[in-house]
Order: structure tokens, then sequence, then C-alpha cells
């Protein structure tokens, strides 16, 4: 007998924590379950969702999620690792006592965590209290994706503009005002595969009349609808960005006076040393620390003191360009301007070189620098096409500098410094002082390790070389190392040869496969979480909110936060965690906003708090009535960073070609260049178990140009072999034919099977299989960030006779 009730249907606001993204969200629950994931109109973030987000559901009720927590029982060479169910109390207890007995051993430095990132995943729900446990603990090793997702845009073009020039969600930085910027440049950057909310709003712009760039060499996304398409040879966008600052100073399509009054450009440079002139070299009664410029007024030097930021005496206008003698303590020496040194070094890259290099026509050169120069305001964004380069610093720093000459950084409709909701730090910073220095800053002082990030190389290093010192213990949440990261080989042997390593997931993968302990946590979907500022806009980043849980976790699965403040309780450190209370922890965070908790539980659309931006905060005064300038050591935008001089690095933004792999080889052998590009339904190494998503892409592909498939008699849909001088993988080859035929395009992250369609899974280790980063050659890297190059390695492509059959089910 069928009952003719109608179901219990509620309808919970909350946003997606699935990536970067976290649009606003709308879930639908039938009587108790979760049956719909919508987008929230009302929402700042909320326009729209993408395939990842409706395919909620499926991701929450997927039967082979992690219920239980797990301990292994067989060695790790065992190919069955013998995994036993176990209780939370025991679990917790064993993960806290091998942490307390590597501390005592070698350290609390030799216990390593590692994570996912936060703009693909949602750790980003309990990452905070994931630092402030290795602060309180004592270990400033973290092991995640920062040199491969953020490191260009965020961090290295710090040492531009003292600030990331393209902001990183929780590490700050500036936001393309999209709503009123005359030109937006996508540099590397999809924004329809990957945040979808710039997407939308950069449809609006152009539906207004704004102008569009994108740079890439693929044409996807939003490249169809760009005013100039840029196909970048893979590994040059350094050069193009030098390329078009030429094209721009030569033509004097740049902001001068921005350059000449809030840039170091006009600081004179010695020719004898190639180092900034100090004041006190010529000055006898000069203090430390200040520099000094030439004044074409009155054809003479002056003084710049940048802890004021003010030149004495004042200028009437300094020089950009020239050599002038200049008499110091010493003698005459010569002198030419930073700016003149940089146009030197622009010039290099002169529209004839571009065509060789970029593989772009002067023609085009010379559109798009018109276009970003007569369509000011400019903003632009930046992300992984940039950055998966063994030669990324000094790409973003170019990058940033070519920015810089048009004068919108922090202008309506440029990359603005968008305010925030007061809040209290919760990640613990003061609960660390003396923490040891973290792996990898002894080479790369400059590096994500100067912010305790450690790259997978460095840490597989640690592990098996015990260099700089040992790590015996890593505690993971969510970093499916062998599938994210260079090396997958080294990587199971570093992870394999560790005295103790937990790992908190979802799902089982290749990389909790390895561990000794298994943790079962809770989806996005399944638990509480609270977020204040949204990013993209004034509005987004006025917006609080805390998510409920829509349904329960299966199982025993629990949120990342509670095994973490689980872990603080048996390391004795539940007093540095609110005694335990998740509760008073937003609270605490919360306590300066004017928002209370209470509040934002009964508001679960999330309530708005005043915020007003303002531009130009390098322009206003500073306690002692001084413009404030950039948080950098001039004080000003660095074109020359003298930084990077005292570590051995050049000053100025060096183009650097990425090393060719299999340099020993035939060049025959490897004709091809090998680039990288995510498919739009997954995120990184997750979701193709979901059988929603996986039908519309069921397996691995690769992408060529017709013409190179004809030479290698490779048809649509064939499955191939890519090869480099380091490894393989295979894939099934799609035909674009807006690609350049010298290019191949791979995806990575491929390892799951999906049941439903009988599709089996593959090793990540396997040169038969599908994990792209195989192919990777792990020893090319940045020399500042340690970036391996994922997106440019030499390739060659063949045809895989026996498996191009189209009954095929497995992977090949």
């Amino acid at each position: 007998m069928t009952s003719d009730r109608a179901p219990t249907v509620d309808h919970v606001k909350g946003y997606c924590g699935l990536c970067i993204a976290r649009c606003g969200t709308i879930a639908t629950v039938a009587d108790g379950r979760f049956i719909r994931l919508d987008p929230d109109p009302a929402h700042p973030t909320g326009a729209a969702i993408c395939a990842k987000g409706r395919a909620a559901p499926e991701l929450v009720y997927h039967r082979d999620r992690l219920t239980r927590p797990l301990r292994r029982t067989r060695p790790k060479g065992d190919p069955d690792p013998g995994w036993e169910e176990i209780s939370w109390d025991m679990a917790l207890d064993l993960i806290a006592a091998a942490m307390r007995r590597t501390a005592a051993q070698y350290g609390p430095e030799a216990v390593a965590f590692s994570m996912s990132s936060p703009s693909t995943t949602a750790i980003a729900d309990s990452a905070p209290f994931v630092r402030r446990l290795m602060n309180a603990f004592g270990t400033p090793n973290l092991v995640w994706a920062l040199d491969l997702c953020g490191w260009g845009r965020g961090f290295a073009t710090r040492y531009v503009f003292g600030v990331g020039s393209v902001a990183t969600g929780g590490a700050g930085g500036a936001m393309p005002d999209i709503a009123r910027t005359g030109c937006l440049i996508l540099w590397g950057y999809n924004p329809s595969f990957t945040r979808i909310t710039h997407a939308t709003a950069t449809v609006a712009g152009l539906k207004r009349g704004m102008k569009l760039v994108v740079i890439d060499p693929r044409n996807v996304g939003l490249a169809n609808k760009a005013d100039v398409w840029l196909r970048v040879r893979p590994g040059a966008d350094g050069a193009l960005a030098l390329g078009l600052a030429n094209v721009m100073i030569q033509r004097g399509w740049y902001d001068q006076e921005f350059v000449r009054a809030w840039s170091n450009g006009p600081l004179l440079v010695r020719s004898d040393t190639n180092m900034l002139l100090k004041a006190e070299d010529v000055f006898p009664n000069a203090g430390r620390g200040s520099f000094v410029a030439w004044d074409m007024r009155s054809s003479s030097i002056v003084r710049y003191d940048p802890v004021t930021g003010q030149y004495d005496p004042s200028p009437g206008h300094l020089s950009l360009q020239g050599e002038y003698a200049v008499e110091t303590i010493d003698g005459a020496v010569s002198c030419r301007p930073v700016f003149d040194h940089y146009a030197g070094l622009c010039r290099q890259y002169s529209p004839e070189t571009i065509a060789r290099t970029c593989w772009i026509s002067p023609e085009q050169l010379a559109e798009a620098a018109r276009t970003i120069w007569v369509s000011r305001p400019v903003s632009y964004y930046a992300w992984s096409g940039h950055e998966h380069h063994a030669n990324t610093t000094e790409t973003a720093r170019a990058i940033a500098m070519l920015y810089a000459l048009t004068g919108s950084f922090d202008a309506p409709g440029g990359n603005v410094l968008l305010p925030s909701v007061p809040t209290v730090p919760i990640t613990g910073e003061d609960l660390a002082p003396g923490l040891a220095p973290a792996i990898g800053v002894a080479e790369r002082p400059l590096g994500p390790a100067r912010w305790d990030n450690v790259s997978t190389h460095d840490f597989y290093r640690g592990v098996l070389e015990g260099d700089p010192y040992p790590v015996r213990t890593l505690i993971g949440f969510g970093a499916n190392l062998l599938l994210a990261q260079a090396d997958p080989v080294r990587g199971r042997a570093a992870l394999s040869s560790l005295d103790f390593y937990a790992h908190a997931d979802l799902f089982m993968n290749p990389t909790a496969a390895l561990a000794d302990i298994v943790l079962p946590v809770a989806s996005c979907f399944e638990r509480e979480a609270l977020k204040i500022g949204f990013e993209i806009s004034e509005d987004a980043q006025s917006h609080v909110q805390f998510r409920s849980r829509i349904v329960s976790p299966p199982g025993e699965a629990l949120p990342d936060t509670d095994v973490v403040f689980g872990l603080a309780k048996r390391l004795g450190l539940e007093k540095r965690f609110w005694n335990g209370d998740v509760d008073a922890a937003y609270r605490e965070q919360l306590a300066s906003s004017g928002i209370s908790l209470e509040q934002l539980r009964a508001e679960p659309a999330g309530r708005r708090s005043s915020l007003t931006a303002t531009h130009y905060k390098y322009q206003a005064p500073d306690e002692r009535g001084n413009a404030r300038g950039f948080p950098t050591p001039t004080r000003k935008v660095e074109f020359w960073s003298e930084t990077f001089a005292d570590h051995g690095y050049s000053a100025l933004p060096q183009f650097i070609e990425t090393a060719v792999s299999g340099t020993s080889q035939p060049a025959d052998m490897f004709p091809l260049i090998l680039t990288c590009a995510k498919p739009s339904l997954f995120c990184q190494s997750q979701h193709r178990a979901l059988p929603i998503l996986r039908k519309r892409l069921p397996y691995p592909e690769v992408e060529l140009h017709p013409m190179t498939a004809a030479a290698r008699e490779i048809r649509d849909g064939d499955w191939v072999e890519v090869r480099t001088s380091s490894g393989a993988m295979r894939a099934k080859a799609r035909f674009n034919e807006t690609l350049d035929n010298r290019v191949v395009v791979g995806q990575h992250g491929w390892w799951q099977g999906c049941t439903e369609l009988e599709i089996a899974g593959s090793d990540p280790t396997d040169p038969t299989g599908n994990n792209f980063n195989l192919t990777v050659d792990a020893t090319m890297r940045d020399p500042i960030s340690g970036t391996p190059s994922h997106r440019f390695n030499m390739c060659d492509i063949r045809l895989l006779r026996s498996n191009a059959h189209a009954g095929y089910r497995g992977m090949a």
C-alpha cells in the first residue's frame, strides 16, 4: 500500500564549499534526504552554480564514502592493508601518541601536516584550526600546494606591490573590480571552470561594453568572447609580459605620473655595482637606508627616504630615463634610473622576439597593448595557467609590473584592496614563538617556506634523507599528494617510509591508502562552518554567513574541525582550543565584527556588515602625515627589488626559459610541448566516482591539433600514450583545431574508477595508467619558489593500437 502523503520539504540556505567560488546556494531536503542544490540569487555569489555543485547529493550519498575510522594491520608493502574498523577514541589516541613519540625523539618539527588546497576543496572550513594546532604543537611544516596554486599571483607579486596584486582568498590581496573596469585581463585563468562567480561578473561586464583580453594557450571559456585572445606558448608568459610592457613604454602608453610618484622607478642604480645608489655614498652625513634620484628640473640629485616616503629637497620632475654622472664620496659614478633599466630589459622583448618566443604576432601584441591602455581602468586576474611553471616567480613579477604601468592599482575599476569585516585571528601565531625553520627555507628563503608552506619535493627530502632534519610523522587533511604533485613514485616511497601517517578524507584514495590510520570526514554539506567575507566584491566582502548542516554525515564521519579539536585535547592543548568548544572559537573570531553567532544561526542566509571600499589607499596619510605608500622596502611599487638582489637573484624580472626535458635525447624524440588543464566537471583529483559527472567525461582526454594527430595516424577518440623523458600516461585523443599544432594538452587528477559505469581505476605510479604527473620533470623547479614545471614538458604522442577499440571499458 502506497502513502499519498506529500513529502516534507525544507529549503536550506547556505553556500557550496567545494571550491574557492563559495557560491550561494539553496539546498532542497525532502523527508530528511538531500535531493537538490540550486543557486541562491539573493546571495552575493549566488548567480549560478556549476555541475559539481549540482552533483552534491550524489557526493553525499555515494556508497564509497568513508564511514568509520580505519587502522592498517598489514605492512605498507602488502597489497592488502588489512583495514580494521576502530573507534574514534582509539584512532585519535593512536595519532596523538604517535605525534608525542616523534616530537620526543626528533622535535615537534618532525611532525608535518598536509592539507588539500582551499581553492578546490572544502578544507577552508577548517584550515585556520589546522594551522592553530600546528602552532600550538610546535611545527612549521604544512605540506600543501602553495607553490602550485596561489604563489605566483598572491605571494610573488608581494615583491612588487607589498601585497598580492591578485587576491588568493584567505591570504588577502587585491580583487579585480569587474563591475567598473574598462578592461579585464584574464591571464591563465578560465573562471567558467574555476570560479563561476567571476565568469558571471565578466559576462555582465561585456554586456556594458567592458573590453576583455584573454591570455591562454587554449580558446576555452570566455576566450571566445574576448576582444583580444593571445594564444601564448606554454611557459612563455613572462616574456609576453615584458613584450607588452615594451610596446606600452615605447609608445608612451603608460601612466608616467604614477610611475614617477609611486614606484621606485626614479631611484638611481650604480653602473659599477648594479645596486641602488645609497644616499650615504653621496652625502657624508646621510643616515643609512636612504636612496638617490635625479631631478631633471634642477639637474641635480635628490635624496629619497623610504621611512617617510619623501624626497628632499622636493623634486620638480624626477627622471625615469637617461644616464647621469653622480659625484660620490669615492668619485664620479655613472647611474641610470631603475625605470630605465626596466625599460631596457623590456626592449629585449621586441615584437619580433615575442613572435619567436611566444608565438604571438606583432600585430596581436600591439592590439593587446593598445586595448589595455585606451580602455583604462584595467583590472586583471591570474591563475594556475602562469603558476605551474619553473619560472613562475619572475613571470608573476613581470605581470605585476606590466599592470603597474596602467596606474590602475587600487583605483575604481582596477584591482582593489577591498575592506573586510573586523575579526579576531584564530590561527594561533601567538602560540608559536621560536618555531624551527620550515623545510626548504634555507634553499629558497624568499619562497613559500618563508610563510611555513612546504613543497612536496622538500617534504620528501626530509622524509627520505633527513635533510635538513628528519620528518617522521604526517597528519594529512585531504591532500592526495600522489595525484596532485609531481614525482608520485618518490612520493609513494616517502609516505611508505614514515613512522606514522594519519589521513582524513571523504573517500579512500591512493595517498590515503598508504596511511596507518584513515579518518572519515564530513562533506561541506554535512557540517557547520563560518565564512566572513566572500572576496569577489565590496558587497560580497560585507557578507557574513554561518552555514548550517544540510544532512547528517554518513556513519561516524566527523568534520575536520572536530578531528583537530579532538587531537588538541589528547595532546594537552585543550585550553588553547577553547576547552573543546567550537562555538566558542567562532564567537571569539566574530568578537570584533559586531555580529554574533546567535544572530547568524537565526539568519541562515547570512548578514551584511556595513563596509565601504576606499581607493588609492597608498595616498592616504599615515600617523605622521606622510603618504602611506606601499608595504615594500622602498615604500613604492618596486620595479627593482633589492630584496631579490640581496639573495642572489636578479633585481629585475628576467624571463627564464624553462629547461627542456630530455635535452640529452634527440630533439625529434620529444617534438611537442605538453601542458595541462583541468576539466570543468571535477575538482582536481576528486569526483570522478560520481556517475552524474563521469558519464559526461568517462575517460581522461588529451587535446591535440588534427594536423598533429594525422602525422601520427591518430583519430579523434583513440587511446594514445603521451611520453616525456620523465614518464608516460594514457588518455583518449580529442581534436582541438584552435590549438597550436606544436602543443598537446593533458588533464591531471585521473585515478578513480566509477563502478556504476563499469570503469576501472588506475595506479598513479603505473606508466600505463592515467596520472599526468608521471610526465612531469620534478627536477625542473623555480629557483625562488621551488615550483615544478607541470605545464611545460617536451613530449611525443603515439597511438595505442591494441586499446583503441570502441568497446573498451577500463582505463587504458
